[in-house]
């Protein structure tokens, strides 16, 4: 695997017949390893550890209606009261991000209303703080600590 633009973690992967998987601690079980699992791992232990978020808060390919079609949001963390509040889009490392991607997450965003919308593909990271009401979407300098949320 690539090497990320994200700290490094102690990661759990093996064989499994002829694929690899690796550990995954928030759903406690093995995944297939494949080039955005890479990423969505590094950035989940990345929120976790240097951003603090209670892995309690964050949900991974929870699904969502969208038009009435089903997609999956890559990770999602919510706040106390269990609405929302931040959503990461992972991309794998050779995938550019793009206005099409911007895109996916927004319409992700618009069933979720998540103040908070993160693209990543590992390698760049993109963070926007979203006001529903004027429509907008202020882009961040840095992904919020966890502590600076309450």
């Amino acid at each position: 695997m690539e090497m990320l633009n994200l700290p490094p973690f102690a990661y759990k992967i093996k064989q499994s017949g002829t694929n690899s998987v690796i550990f995954d601690a928030l759903r406690r079980k093995y995944v297939p390893l494949t080039p955005e699992e890479w990423v969505r791992q590094h950035f989940m232990h990345y929120l976790t550890g240097a951003l603090r978020y209670p892995r309690s808060l964050i949900s991974i390919e929870r699904g969502t209606t969208y038009n009435k079609l089903q997609k999956r949001t890559d990770m999602c963390v919510y706040d106390q009261r269990g609405k929302p509040h931040l959503l990461v889009e992972c991309k794998a490392a050779h995938v550019p991000i793009t206005q099409e991607v911007v895109k996916q997450v927004s319409v992700y965003n618009q069933v979720l209303q998540a103040r908070y919308v993160v693209i990543t593909n590992g390698l760049e990271h993109y963070c926007w703080e979203v006001d529903f009401e004027s429509r907008r979407f202020q882009p961040l300098q840095e992904i919020p600590v966890f502590q600076t949320l309450l």
